[in-house]
């Protein structure tokens, strides 16, 4: 279905309906935008947040809680 969406020739015409739509003024302003956005997703994307757990510390809270259990039924 997509196939050849991004050809040289239908990239072209993108750029140019943009150009008529937008202004040669504004389009630097656009694509500056959009990089900008595009680099701050990345780099939200690379980013480990430290207020989630990571997997180990998942795994290890829930052994705890496991042998917590074990040691109440036991007693």
């Amino acid at each position: 279905m997509f196939e050849g969406l991004f050809q040289p020739m239908h990239l072209l015409v993108i750029l140019i309906v943009a150009l008529l739509i937008f202004g040669p003024k504004s389009l630097p302003a656009i694509g500056k935008g959009l990089g900008e956005a595009i680099r701050g997703f990345k780099k939200a994307l690379n980013e480990e947040e430290p207020s989630s757990p990571t997997s180990r510390e998942v795994v290890r809270k829930e052994e705890e809680r496991k042998k917590e259990n074990d040691r109440k039924m036991m007693e």
